[in-house]
């Protein structure tokens, strides 16, 4: 057995208090199946309900519509299950995401074209991040407190710069590299699968990933087992921040402008995707999969919702009763866990 393997093992024991039996975890293992596999029988539901309700929902620009939807709020809810999986949270990507696309759409940045514009964005998201992961990990602060600071003083700065006014994109670039299409499908879609693939295998087959479920399902442990709890805490908000940046990326070239506003409830739509994928929202546990079945089952809700004219009202009852039945589930599967 080698250092790297010892580490993991290590690590992945770490979250072992309270000590799940070996066929206790056998079945979280299958609950975890059952649970994605009952998503994409939601997902075959939805499709069938959307045909039925509506001659627009099959059709292949719906089809893409759905999944440029899906595509943004899909990178935020990636980074966010990392922080959830390390028993964190963060309130503040929205925001963050507003304000990393007010900078990234001023005139003097601009002015230098798309890849800096990128490279800005990026950069907001990570340094927002890294400030929330320090906070947290070196001040001891909670998470809620710290990303809820986060969120209200991204959005003040992003109004301050943008005046409370959109910013137009001047230059196309952006948005022609972002929506050119390949094989029928918008850069941006691709985008989101590379980051989806890369973070499932990050979280599956690396050592980053075994901390990250030690971490969130025992930090006492996880400290004993020769993890740098504190360190790895601040990367998993500069992770979830790196994502934000990424997402602001492909919100400018989506909507050709940045403002204050663009990340406006995200953070919740986020939690409520990775909630109902099936991340415990205490930590040590979740996937990647679920994550992205829960965006895609909420962004084919919202589609249906309006090829249909339903008010947004509804819209929102609607996500808040799946979220209280993830949760209920999940409360659940925690009870015959234990």
């Amino acid at each position: 057995m080698n250092g790297r393997t010892e580490e993991r093992t290590a690590a992945a024991e770490a979250a072992a208090p309270p000590a799940p039996s070996a066929p206790a975890l056998a079945g979280l293992g299958r609950v975890r199946e059952a649970r994605n596999i009952g998503l994409v029988l939601v997902l075959v539901l939805l499709m069938i309900v959307g045909a039925a309700t509506s001659d627009a929902f099959l059709r292949w620009s719906n089809i893409v519509t759905i999944l440029t939807l899906a595509s943004v709020i899909g990178v935020v809810s990636v980074g966010a299950t990392f922080v959830i999986i390390g028993g964190g949270i963060d309130l503040s990507v929205g925001s963050v995401l507003g304000l990393a696309t007010v900078w990234c759409t001023t005139v003097a940045t601009q002015s230098y074209g798309p890849w800096v514009m990128a490279l800005c964005a990026i950069l907001v998201g990570l340094g927002c991040g890294l400030v929330n992961g320090v906070l947290i990990a070196y001040g001891d602060l909670v998470p809620f407190i710290v990303t809820l600071a986060m969120l209200v003083a991204a959005q003040g700065l992003g109004e301050f710069i943008s005046n409370r006014q959109s910013q137009l994109l001047t230059q196309p670039a952006l948005a022609d590299l972002l929506f050119k299409k390949v094989l029928g499908l918008p850069v941006i879609v691709y985008m989101f699968a590379v980051v989806a693939v890369v973070s499932w295998f990050v979280l599956n087959r690396t050592n980053f990933g075994a901390r990250t479920i030690a971490v969130g399902g025992n930090k006492e442990a996880a400290r004993f087992a020769g993890i740098n709890v504190r360190r790895h805490t601040v990367l998993l908000y500069v992770l979830s921040g790196f994502c934000v940046g990424i997402a602001a990326v492909m919100t400018v070239a989506q909507t050709n402008t940045g403002a204050s506003t663009l990340g406006t409830l995200y953070e919740l739509d986020a939690i409520a995707a990775v909630i109902v994928g099936g991340t415990l929202l205490s930590g040590g546990r979740g996937t990647i999969v679920g994550t992205v079945l829960g965006v895609l089952v909420f962004t084919t809700i919202t589609d249906i919702f309006i090829l249909n004219g339903l008010d947004s009202p509804i819209q929102k009852l609607a996500k808040g009763a799946i979220i209280v039945g993830a949760v209920l589930l999940q409360r659940r599967t925690q009870r015959s866990a234990s």
